[in-house]
C-alpha cells in the first residue's frame, strides 16, 4: 500500500476512497504522543487535507482536550453557531444535533464567519452501530470539478447567507452570539460585516456576504470554501423544507443561501454542488478511540446517517481571518 512522501517516521496508508490513515500502537499518554509527533502529524494534514489516527484509545473529553491543546494550542470558542450544541470541556463540543436518519452534507466549519477555524479535530468516544462516518472532500479538487462558469460566478461575486433567529428552531440569539443583549449583538454584527434587522416581534434577521473561493494560507492554492449547499433550503429534506416554509414563510427560513446579489440559488445548482462533493468524498467508519484531524480550509466534511448511539467530540483551533478571499498574515502564521 503506498505511503506518503512526508510519512517518515509515520507510516500513513493512502487509499483513493478513504482519508489518509495512520495506525498506531496504543500509547501510554495520547497527549504526550501527540506532542512528540506534532510536526509530522501537521505535515500529513497539510499534505492530504485530513488524517485519521487509529489506535490512540481516546476515552474521555479530558484526553481529547489535552491532545487538541498539544497539537494546536489554545482552542477556539464557537460563535455564530447555526444549531445549539453542548460544551464538553474547554474548547470542546458535542457534534451538532441533527436527525440521525438524515445526512449532514459537506461543508467547511463556520465558513460564513470572518474568523474561521483552520484546524478541526474529531474524536470518537462511542462509534454508531452503522453509518455515521465523518467523511471528507478535497476543496481544491471540488473547485476544479465544478462547472467553470458556476465556479467563476461564485469566485467573483461570493455568496449571501440569510438567517432568521427565533426561539423554536436552530440556535437562539444567546447560543449564536453569546448574549441576548441587543446592543452587544448589534456591535458584533457591525464588527463582522453582518447586516441586521430587528422585526416587530423582536426576532432578528441577518444577511452576510462572504467569499466562496479562498487561497489556502499555507499552500496558496485555491479552495472551494463555503456553506452554499449545506445551508441552502434545497438541501433540506423535502418534508422539512415544506414545514419551515409553511411555518415561517420563504423569507423567514432559519437559514438560506443566495447569490451575492440576493437572487435565489436553484435546486439544480445545489444538486450539482452536492453531487460534486459526493464524487470526491472519502469515508472511513468510526472505531472507538479514533482521532480525525481536518484542515478546515483544504477539506470539507460531512456526517452520514447512522443508527445506534454515536458520541463524537469536536474541537476547533488555529483561527484564520478571511479578507477578500485570502487570509491575513497575522492570523495565518503559526
Amino acid at each position: 500500500m503506498p505511503s506518503s512522501s512526508l510519512a517518515a517516521p509515520l507510516d500513513v496508508e493512502l487509499r483513493p476512497d478513504r482519508p489518509a490513515m495512520l495506525r498506531v500502537a496504543p500509547p501510554g499518554d495520547p497527549a504526550d504522543w501527540a506532542a512528540e509527533h506534532r510536526e509530522a502529524l501537521r505535515a500529513q494534514v497539510t499534505e492530504h487535507g485530513a488524517l485519521l489516527v487509529r489506535g490512540l484509545g481516546l476515552t474521555d473529553a479530558e484526553q481529547v482536550g489535552a491532545v487538541l491543546t498539544r497539537l494546536a494550542g489554545e482552542p477556539m470558542t464557537e460563535a455564530e453557531a447555526f444549531a445549539p450544541r453542548e460544551a464538553a470541556g474547554p474548547g470542546l463540543y458535542t457534534s451538532t444535533p441533527w436527525p440521525a436518519n438524515q445526512p449532514m452534507c459537506m461543508h467547511h466549519e463556520l465558513s460564513y464567519r470572518l474568523r474561521v477555524p483552520g484546524l478541526m479535530l474529531f474524536a470518537c468516544l462511542t462509534p454508531p452501530e452503522s453509518g455515521g462516518a465523518t467523511a471528507v472532500a478535497d476543496a481544491e479538487e471540488v473547485l476544479k470539478a465544478l462547472p467553470a462558469d458556476l465556479a467563476r460566478r461564485f469566485e467573483q461575486e461570493g455568496w449571501l447567507l440569510t438567517r432568521s433567529y427565533n426561539d423554536e428552531i436552530g440556535a437562539s440569539l444567546e447560543e449564536s452570539f453569546g448574549t441576548a443583549d441587543r446592543a452587544a449583538i448589534e456591535a458584533y454584527c457591525r464588527a463582522n460585516a453582518i447586516d441586521f434587522t430587528w422585526l416587530a416581534d423582536g426576532s432578528l434577521r441577518t444577511r452576510q456576504r462572504r467569499a466562496a473561493v479562498v487561497r489556502h494560507p499555507l499552500t496558496g492554492r485555491r479552495c472551494w470554501f463555503n456553506q452554499i449547499a449545506f445551508l441552502n433550503e434545497w438541501t433540506l429534506a423535502p418534508e422539512v423544507r415544506e414545514y419551515l416554509v409553511d411555518e415561517y414563510g420563504p423569507d423567514g427560513l432559519p437559514f438560506n443561501t443566495c447569490y451575492s446579489d440576493g437572487a435565489p440559488i436553484g435546486a439544480d445548482i445545489v444538486e450539482r454542488l452536492n453531487a460534486t462533493y459526493e464524487e470526491h468524498t472519502r469515508r472511513e467508519p468510526w472505531q472507538a478511540g479514533d482521532l480525525l484531524l481536518v484542515d478546515n480550509i483544504r477539506s470539507a466534511h460531512s456526517r452520514e446517517p447512522f443508527t445506534g448511539e454515536r458520541r463524537i467530540l469536536v474541537g476547533m483551533a488555529e483561527p484564520r481571518q478571511v479578507a477578500d478571499g485570502s487570509f491575513t498574515p497575522e492570523a495565518s502564521g503559526r
